[in-house]
């Protein structure tokens, strides 16, 4: 349940840029388990998982700390990197985003 639900259309539209905007959808090379990735930096990634996505990465679903799914999954980690390397994530961010 969320704990915030913002009402404004400013907020909202401010909500949807901080978490969705320029998210590119990243396949693992593994398990195939699909992410929306936004890279703002070299050194810095979001990623959005899905439930559909943490429930098909044999990584994840053998976890269960929430530590642990915060650390990720190296696999994935390295896709992302792959798709990086490949132009295929533009790296930067745009209005602060």
């Amino acid at each position: 349940m969320a704990s915030f639900v913002p009402t404004s259309a400013d907020t909202i539209e401010d909500q949807r840029l901080y978490t969705s905007a320029r998210l590119v959808e990243v396949a693992c090379l593994d398990c195939l388990a699909r992410v929306g990735v936004k890279k703002n930096s070299d050194h810095h990634t979001s990623i959005q998982w899905s439930a559909e996505a943490r429930a098909h990465c044999p990584e994840l679903s053998r976890r269960t700390g929430a530590r642990d799914v915060k650390d990720g999954c190296p696999r994935l980690h390295a896709s992302i990197d792959d798709a990086a390397r490949n132009g295929r994530i533009p790296i930067g961010a745009e209005d602060g985003y």
